[in-house]
Parts: structure tokens; C-alpha cells; sequence
């Protein structure tokens, strides 16, 4: 499957509203009119690893396509202003109910949205999170359904998001050891 350049998207030039918004390069367009340069990049977006004491993961069901009723991590797109930590605390509280006390950060991987029928391309900023206290959560927002997983049930394929299967698979081959 070939897929569209995400500047396809954009037929007008949101500076002046020339119908002259040109490929520039492979990472922006052009207008011919006012020649504003509008460069096309990822939105930022976090992704949660909790652990509780036994050592098990903190997973979701997904209440909301895309992938709706598959497994993920809570997370979500950071606000404008917000930090990748305050991000993630943001999401796992507004998903869980939990209180993240600390956010260390892990890796991040690109990966594909579909949100509102729009393509988006995310940057997904993996971080381990400890929370205030693990066992009183309640799945709010986008979770359907939160549970803990010991890491020898977790089947990266259950999970409907490619970064979110490829961060689960680092995740078990021991990127995100203590």
C-alpha cells in the first residue's frame, strides 16, 4: 500500500489562502504568493509503562478507534506548553485516575495516528512512570478497561498501535529494566 505524502493534505497556503501552496521539499510547501514555507512535522504524544510491586504492567483497552478494543498503554498528545513529563502525568491521570510522582523517560518511536479521518504522525515519548499508589485506578477517558499484566502474558500483537507494539517489545527485551 502506497500511502499520500501528509502535504497532500494541505491545498492552501494557511498564511493567505493562495490555492499556489507548493511542494517545497520532502518536508514542506511553499506559497507562490506570499512565499510562506510551512514544514510538516509530528505532534508529540506520551506513553505510560507502569509497574505495580509485583512487577506486572499497567495495560488498557483501547475505548476509542483507531484500534478500538485493543490492548494499549495510557497516553495521549501533549498539550501546547506542557512538557513530555507533565504530558504523560496529564494523560495517566485523565485514564487511570493515577497519580504519577515521577516520570523518567525511555525512548521514543515514530508512528501513525488516525484522528478525525487525518493522518497524523506522532513522535511517542515512551517514560516509566511511578505512581502515588498503583492499586486504586479506574479506566476513564480513552481506556475502556485497565488491568495489570505479569510481562510473560503481554503479547505485543494484542496491541493495536504500531509504536505501542514495537515500545512493548523493547519493553520485554529489557530496554525498560529497572
Amino acid at each position: 500500500m502506497i500511502e499520500e505524502h501528509p502535504l497532500a493534505q494541505f491545498s492552501y497556503c494557511p498564511r493567505c489562502g493562495s490555492a499556489h501552496f507548493e511542494v517545497h521539499n520532502i518536508k514542506s510547501k511553499q506559497c507562490a504568493d506570499c512565499g510562506f514555507v510551512y514544514y510538516f512535522n509530528p505532534s508529540s504524544a506520551t506513553v505510560a509503562l507502569i509497574e505495580n510491586e509485583r512487577g506486572e504492567l499497567l495495560v488498557c483497552r483501547r475505548a476509542k478507534d483507531p484500534a478500538k478494543g485493543t490492548l494499549d498503554l495510557p497516553g495521549g498528545f501533549i498539550d501546547m506548553y506542557e512538557t513530555g513529563e507533565e504530558g504523560v502525568a496529564r494523560e495517566v491521570l485523565e485514564e487511570t485516575g493515577l497519580r504519577v510522582i515521577r516520570a523518567d523517560y525511555l525512548f521514543s518511536l515514530p508512528n501513525l495516528y488516525l484522528y478525525s479521518g487525518f493522518m497524523v504522525h506522532t513522535l511517542d515519548m515512551f517514560y516509566r512512570c511511578t505512581v502515588a499508589d498503583a492499586s486504586h485506578y479506574q479506566a476513564m477517558d480513552d481506556a475502556a478497561a485497565l488491568f495489570f499484566l505479569p510481562p510473560e502474558q503481554i503479547r505485543p500483537a494484542e496491541f493495536g498501535l504500531a509504536s505501542i507494539r514495537k515500545g512493548i517489545e523493547r519493553y520485554l527485551n529489557g530496554c525498560a529494566a529497572k
